[in-house]
């Protein structure tokens, strides 16, 4: 059975964006190869990535930017492997989204996950929303979280976790950039 796997920065204090979405924070620390290099490799072993409505536009636009125009850009590598893949993005509202390997789906979010992960093919990895990401959480439907703690605190913002969730701790990578993943499982 495939894995949901869901890949989140966040803050120190425990936001995933600012109050309005912004996300200029996770920039700060500056590159890291090591990182990027885990985070491709988290992209290598999944082959569908699920997506909420709200960020999908500016998702595609920015990683479809990068693969067709930027090949110098230190995330080509990532933007080629995402645009490649396919996207199902989750809406109540819209049946169509333009973006090369996507597909909107209107079902019921639970159902058409625990359909998904029964399919054959690698992992499934999701990359946000907030409120799409809170939704899975809630529903108990990520089976591997990857948190990537970002060496900044921003007061105040969107959040995932909207009620207790205990979680294990697998392992945890620090990078020269003072970012951290850890890898969480559901307790």
């Amino acid at each position: 059975m495939r894995k949901l796997k869901l890949q989140m920065q966040m803050t120190l204090d425990g936001f995933v964006a600012g109050p309005n979405g912004e996300q200029d924070w996770v920039w700060l620390a500056g590159p890291d190869e090591v990182g990027f290099q885990k985070i491709l490799d988290l992209a290598n072993s999944s082959d569908t990535i699920l997506l909420g409505r709200k960020m999908t536009q500016s998702f595609i636009k920015h990683w479809e930017n990068t693969a067709d125009n930027l090949p110098e850009n230190p995330t080509y590598p990532l933007a080629k492997q995402i645009v490649s893949m396919r996207k199902i993005v989750f809406s109540r509202t819209q049946t169509a989204i333009a973006g090369r390997n996507l597909e909107v789906e209107n079902g019921d979010l639970a159902t058409v996950v625990k359909a998904l992960k029964e399919e054959s093919g690698k992992d499934i990895l999701v990359y946000g929303g907030a409120d799409f990401a809170t939704s899975l959480i809630n529903q108990n439907l990520v089976d591997e979280y990857y948190i990537i703690s970002n060496p900044v605190a921003i007061g105040s913002g969107l959040s995932i976790f909207k009620e207790r969730k205990v979680l294990k701790l697998e392992n945890s990578i620090a990078f020269k950039s003072g970012k951290m993943l850890h890898k969480y499982l559901p307790a």
